[in-house]
């Protein structure tokens, strides 16, 4: 499969980290009932990633139904843009990812917890690919190339940064440029740049299409960063406190699910993307756990600033969801 039709097949998946809640409780049953409950009917805004996939297994599982809640998504392609739904409480809860989560809360423009953790990262789950018969075949062969990310001053390029030092560069050694994961495909088979960050599903097909790893970001220096979770508004928590608690029972439940059996995962993400169920068995995934790794998620904070991607130095404890039991 050439690169470019890997980017027609997968036009339609968005990307990680427009690219947690913390003390997740041990999963508990619900009362079955939506007696009591502010709302009932909650829309959450979903990234069509594998990092979705515990919302899915709730729904599919009956977790939510047993809470007493009816859960409607809406397919959103990062959480900056669906900031006036969360903010006049059309939207319940998003999936995001820890950086742009930190970066809207460092704006002001919301005030924002993270509601769940869904995945940190491993090995191999996302890089920098360059096309066959590049030329490039280290980091530090990057240097004054173009490299694609699908979002500036976020993830990509922070974890990018992050291998760039590692190898000697200073970080203006590339040139950066935005470009969303699908049409990164298209533009490494044309040379349009020298090299794209991308994520699965992208990765695996650059990789079946002859390109070329030359760095794994989320090893060494980002080893053990945090990448997705589930986002809630302040305001929301205070008006909802007995919904939020059942929905983050079943989140919670669910998560439980992910973390021990791969099989679930595989089985609904071609429910909510354009991933088909080989390809879905066959990627790298992150770590689904209970919980958001504390010293990963200031490691990731302490990235963002050192390269001024947030104004002023965050207290990650603060940014999580608490009292949800």
């Amino acid at each position: 499969m050439k690169i470019a039709h890997a980017a027609a097949a997968l036009a339609l998946v968005a990307g990680l980290a427009a690219c947690g809640g913390g003390a997740a409780p041990t999963p508990t049953s619900g009362s079955g009932s939506s007696g009591g409950l502010e709302k009932t009917q909650l829309l959450v805004g979903v990234v069509p990633v594998p990092s979705a996939a515990p919302l899915f297994i709730a729904e599919k599982r009956g977790f939510f139904k047993a809470e007493g809640l009816t859960v409607k998504t809406e397919i959103i392609q990062a959480p900056q843009a669906v900031m006036p739904k969360i903010l006049n409480g059309s939207m319940d809860a998003f999936l995001t990812s820890y950086v742009s989560l930190l970066s809207i809360n460092d704006s002001g423009a919301a005030k924002l917890k993270l509601f769940q953790h869904s995945q940190e990262s491993a090995p191999g789950v996302a890089g920098v690919v360059v096309p066959k018969g590049s030329p490039v075949k280290s980091a530090t062969d990057l240097k004054g190339r173009t490299v694609a990310v699908n979002v500036l001053k976020a993830l990509g390029q922070t974890v990018t940064n992050a291998h760039l030092q590692q190898a000697g560069l200073a970080p203006d050694a590339v040139k950066y440029v935005a470009m969303p994961f699908n049409e990164q495909l298209g533009a490494l088979a044309s040379g349009k740049v020298d090299a794209a960050w991308l994520v699965e599903p992208f990765l695996t097909a650059a990789k079946k299409a002859g390109g070329t790893e030359v760095i794994d970001t989320m090893s060494g220096p980002t080893a053990g960063i945090p990448i997705d979770g589930w986002g809630v508004s302040e305001s929301w928590l205070a008006a909802n406190p007995r919904t939020a608690a059942a929905f983050h029972r079943a989140l919670a439940k669910a998560q439980a699910v992910a973390a021990a059996d791969r099989k679930a995962i595989d089985e609904v993400i071609p429910t909510y993307t354009q991933i088909d169920a080989a390809s879905a068995a066959a990627m790298k995934l992150g770590v689904f756990s209970m919980e958001p790794p504390r010293e990963g998620f200031q490691k990731l904070a302490d990235l963002l600033v050192g390269y001024g991607y947030l104004k002023s130095k965050p207290d990650v404890g603060t940014q999580i969801a608490t009292g949800l039991e």
